[in-house]
């Protein structure tokens, strides 16, 4: 098994290594994480977005809060917090920030909640990953806490919507 994850990364190192992009990877090939050393500390924002599909009646048991295991939005919005918090944790490579602001909403539709979440940051490095991570974990939460009544659910779209800050400026998805 090590042995095809190895020729993976070897692989993945040559594609990157002609497109220059690869930046978790070194010369030879082995993981790293990156220095950030002497990059320039800047305002960070990013902004992820997802939802995940479920009867309507389980929309209407989460917002008329008649689920057992109690207020679904508000436990799921502290969870995606959280997990914003510890993604360093979670995603190898990935470096830990000091956070200072994050905002995780929810708009619930007719048979659907979209999360949305802000992450900020003055830092050498950007936040994309911690907001990622935010809205998979909120909507997981969402999932772990209506399965009892609907084991359909779907989550789709988890994406990044905007980030600025840093070298590459300003992304906005679609633009």
């Amino acid at each position: 098994m090590f042995g095809l994850v190895r020729n993976w990364i070897l692989f993945c190192w040559k594609i990157g290594k002609k497109m220059g992009e690869l930046t978790h990877i070194d010369e030879d090939g082995a993981v790293r994480m990156v220095d950030v050393t002497d990059k320039d500390v800047t305002d960070r924002e990013a902004i992820a977005s997802g939802a995940i599909e479920m009867k309507k009646e389980t929309a209407q048991l989460i917002t008329g809060g008649k689920l057992p295991k109690g207020n679904v939005l508000e436990t799921a919005r502290i969870a995606g917090i959280m997990a914003a918090k510890r993604t360093s944790d979670i995603i190898p490579m990935c470096h830990p920030l000091a956070i200072t602001g994050i905002e995780l909403t929810f708009e619930v539709g007719d048979s659907h909640i979209e999360a949305r979440c802000s992450v900020r940051v003055p830092d050498r490095t950007g936040v994309e990953m911690e907001a990622l991570t935010a809205v998979s974990v909120a909507l997981l939460t969402i999932y772990d806490m209506c399965k009892a009544v609907d084991r359909g659910m779907v989550m789709r779209e988890i994406c990044l919507l905007r980030k600025s800050g840093g070298r590459s400026g300003i992304y906005v998805r679609g633009g």
